[in-house]
């Protein structure tokens, strides 16, 4: 996906640039910076002795040495000082200028890490939304994978208040898996016996008239028989293939004419990458993951409705045993569709986001 929240060392990113959060004279310090100095080895130091140091807000570029990265990007910090002194702007424009320097040596990747959150002391939760806030600008017009590297659950924070919120819908709405798959299998088996009726209560097997091999069966295996007898008797498969429903490449090429979308604004709202898009719209066969097809649901910021249709158009529900989807479900009954946030949740929560492949 264009932009992913991971965690990392950021020594160990195999991506085209890693973006140092350097002092203002490049020669080296703690944390992040001393970490990449180390690992890269004694010709980055050498290195950066020729650049002159660095305006904070700025960025200058070095070869990646032993790093696994062709470049280090060295981009100076604000120090925190209660948020007064152009401290936002001056963070907002280390990633800007970290972006386009990327983009001028042809990178097609790139990880940060989260600036001026150490020791330069930056509220976390506010050095997270400028970095995504200005990520998120940059990719509305630049094709990049975009990396923002933690290196532990300490240093990232959301909202208190919004983790406080899911935890809190999450624990009202689970279910144990185990009785939703019963319940999911009782509700099939009802649906196939009596499919214009209201779904009766729970049916229990009768003893006795089935045989002795059925009479064992487990009640969702007996379940499952009556169901797939009745099935054939009804109908041909040729006559289920007939009613074959909209799919759901022909639904979100749908939704995109819908909602006066281009193509472009639609899989860069979805996080999605361009070529995968592509895969999708021109391969009538391919299968996308469950979280692609969410993602793609926020951006086109569809109703719970909707986004429950799209799903089983790909093979896939919301499942009330998935904390994953309770944190999705969540944004979308709250009216959020920033992606970004919704990926910073999951990552909080320790779930993959949206628009990964898997």
């Amino acid at each position: 996906m264009p932009f992913e929240v991971v965690r990392n060392d950021i020594t160990k990113m195999k991506v085209d640039a890693i973006v140092n959060a350097a002092n203002n004279s490049l020669l080296g310090g703690g944390g992040v910076d001393g970490a990449i100095h180390r690992a890269a080895g004694p010709r980055l130091l050498e290195e950066c002795k020729t650049l002159g140091g660095c305006e904070t807000g700025q960025a200058k570029m070095t070869g990646g040495y032993r790093l696994p990265c062709r470049y280090v990007i060295h981009t100076v910090g604000p120090i925190w000082q209660g948020g007064t002194r152009n401290e936002k702007q001056a963070l907002s424009s280390c990633y800007a200028a970290s972006l386009r320097l990327a983009f001028d040596h042809q990178c097609e990747s790139i990880a940060f890490p989260l600036i001026s959150a150490g020791a330069y002391g930056y509220p976390k939760e506010e050095a997270l939304k400028v970095a995504t806030d200005t990520i998120r600008d940059f990719l509305l017009s630049h094709d990049m994978n975009v990396y923002l590297v933690i290196f532990d659950k300490a240093s990232f924070a959301i909202s208190k208040k919004l983790y406080a919120n899911i935890q809190a819908y999450i624990g009202d709405a689970y279910i144990d898996p185990f009785f939703e798959e019963e319940e999911r299998r009782r509700r099939k088996f009802s649906n196939a016996l009596f499919p214009s009726a209201a779904a009766p209560a729970p049916m229990k097997k009768p003893k006795g008239k089935l045989g002795k091999k059925q009479d064992t069966m487990p009640d969702f295996e007996w379940a499952d028989s009556l169901m797939a007898e009745k099935c054939s008797a009804d109908s041909s498969l040729e006559d289920y293939l007939r009613r074959m429903d909209e799919g759901f490449r022909e639904m979100l090429i749908r939704k995109i004419d819908e909602c006066g979308m281009t193509d472009a604004e639609c899989y860069k709202k979805a996080n999605v990458d361009r070529k995968l898009f592509n895969k999708i719209k021109n391969q009538a066969d391919y299968k996308p993951s469950k979280s692609t097809v969410l993602a793609f649901a926020i951006a086109l910021r569809l109703s719970l409705e909707e986004t429950e249709d799209m799903l089983k158009k790909a093979g896939f529900s919301l499942s009330h045993s998935s904390k994953f989807d309770l944190i999705v479900e969540f944004f979308i009954t709250h009216g959020n569709y920033d992606i970004f946030e919704i990926n910073e949740a999951l990552f909080s929560f320790d779930q993959k986001l949206l628009g990964s492949v898997m």
